[in-house]
C-alpha cells in the first residue's frame, strides 16, 4: 500500500479545534504515514506534536503557514521540514504573530462600531493559543446568532468592504522565504486555487516564487476541486516545480476536510516529499 501524506494542518496554537497531541493521534487513526504541523506564523506547537508521534507510528514534518502580500493579495507560504528553533525564521514570525494582535483587536473595534459587542473578548476566548484570526471571530459570530455558518460570516463581515474588513500587511514573498530557507525548510505555495487570481497573475506569482528558489506548489489540497488539482499540477510541471498535498484540516467539525482522504496526485508530479 502506497504510504498516506498531508502535509498542512492547524492546531488549536493557530485557528485549529485541537491540541497538536490531538491532532497528530486523530491522524494516525486516520491512516495518514506523514503529517505536516503547519500553524500560521507559528510554530510552538511542534514539540508537543513530535513528542505524539513515537507511540503512534506517525512521522511528523515539522513547518509552518507564512502569511504573504503580494500584489494587492494575501498568499500563504508553506514552510515543510523546517528547523523550528532557527532564530531568523522566530525572529520574522515575531513580527507577523505582533500585527496579527493588532490585526484581531482592529477587527473587535470595528465590529463595535457596527452594533456588534464583545467581538474581541468573545474571539479570544474561542482561541485556545497565542493566534487570534479571523477563523476565531467568525465562529464567534456563528456561536451570537450573526450568521449561519463560518462561510456566511467571511462573505457578510469578514472581506473587503464588509464591516469587520482590516487590510492585509504581512510579510513580503522575498522575506518569507528567506526565513523558510535559513531554517532549512522547503517553501510550497499553499491552496493556490484559492486566491482568486487571473491565470496571469497566479502563473506571475508562481514565476517570482520560483525566482525567490521556492520548491513547490500544493497541487493537491482540501479545498481544490479535481480539475483544480491538475491545473495546478501542470503549473508545477511548468515551472519545475515539486508538487505537495495538504488537507488544510482545522477541525472535525468541517467533516468537507477530513485527514487521510487526499486523492492521490495526478500522473508526472514529483512529491515534494521525495526530497525531504
Amino acid at each position: 500500500m502506497s504510504m498516506k501524506y498531508d502535509l498542512h494542518s492547524h492546531s488549536t496554537v493557530s485557528d485549529g479545534t485541537l491540541r497538536p497531541a490531538e491532532l497528530v493521534r486523530l491522524a494516525a487513526d486516520s491512516g495518514v504515514d506523514v503529517l505536516a504541523l503547519t500553524d500560521h506564523d507559528n510554530v510552538s506547537g511542534i514539540d508537543e506534536a513530535r513528542e505524539s508521534t513515537a507511540a503512534l507510528g506517525i512521522r511528523l514534518v515539522p513547518g509552518v503557514e507564512i502569511s504573504v502580500s503580494w500584489n494587492k493579495h494575501t498568499v500563504h507560504i508553506l514552510g515543510l521540514n523546517i528547523d523550528p528553533e532557527n532564530a531568523k525564521l522566530l525572529q520574522g514570525l515575531q513580527k507577523l504573530c505582533e500585527y496579527r494582535r493588532w490585526r484581531a483587536q482592529e477587527i473587535g473595534r470595528k465590529l463595535d462600531k457596527k452594533g456588534i459587542a464583545g467581538a474581541y473578548e468573545g474571539a479570544c476566548e474561542l482561541a485556545t493559543g497565542a493566534l487570534v484570526g479571523r477563523l476565531h471571530f467568525a465562529r464567534f459570530l456563528v456561536r451570537q446568532g450573526h450568521a449561519k455558518d463560518i462561510k456566511e460570516v467571511f462573505r457578510k463581515f469578514l472581506v473587503a468592504g464588509k464591516p469587520g474588513y482590516v487590510s492585509s500587511d504581512w510579510a513580503a514573498l522575498e522575506d518569507a522565504l528567506s526565513w523558510i530557507h535559513a531554517a532549512g525548510g522547503m517553501a510550497v505555495i499553499a491552496h493556490p486555487a484559492r486566491y482568486n487570481m487571473t491565470r496571469g497573475k497566479l502563473r506571475r506569482l508562481i514565476g517570482e516564487f520560483r525566482e525567490l528558489g521556492g520548491s513547490g506548489l500544493e497541487v493537491v489540497s482540501g479545498s481544490h476541486s479535481k480539475d483544480e488539482c491538475f491545473t495546478m499540477a501542470r503549473h508545477a510541471q511548468d515551472f519545475g516545480l515539486l508538487a505537495s498535498a495538504g488537507s488544510d484540516f482545522h477541525g472535525p467539525e468541517n467533516p468537507w476536510i477530513n485527514l487521510g482522504q487526499l486523492p492521490g496526485l495526478p500522473h508526472g508530479c514529483d512529491p515534494v516529499w521525495k526530497h525531504f
